[in-house]
């Protein structure tokens, strides 16, 4: 094979997938208008993810993160966990 042909076939998936989410966030932008995305933290999981910010709530700030705070032990006493 070519490997022009391997390199295309190997960049395609991308390149439908970035055009792919263009779209998508050009027709909510054209129904919804401008959003402010922003990183937001899960408690009941310890994770953060990057989603849109309503218009009146801030994004989670990373510096005032402690990692200490959360504790998987805990949760999983809270919730019951009986695998046991």
């Amino acid at each position: 094979m070519e490997p022009r042909l391997i390199a295309a076939l190997l960049l395609l998936p991308a390149v439908a997938i970035f055009i792919y989410a263009g779209i998508h966030e050009y027709r909510r932008y054209k129904s919804k208008g401008r959003a402010n995305y922003g990183l937001v933290y899960d408690e009941e999981t310890g994770t953060t993810h990057v989603t849109e910010i309503a218009e009146g709530e801030e994004s989670y700030d990373l510096d005032e993160f402690d990692p200490g705070d959360y504790s998987v032990g805990e949760t999983k006493e809270q919730g019951g966990d009986d695998r046991g």
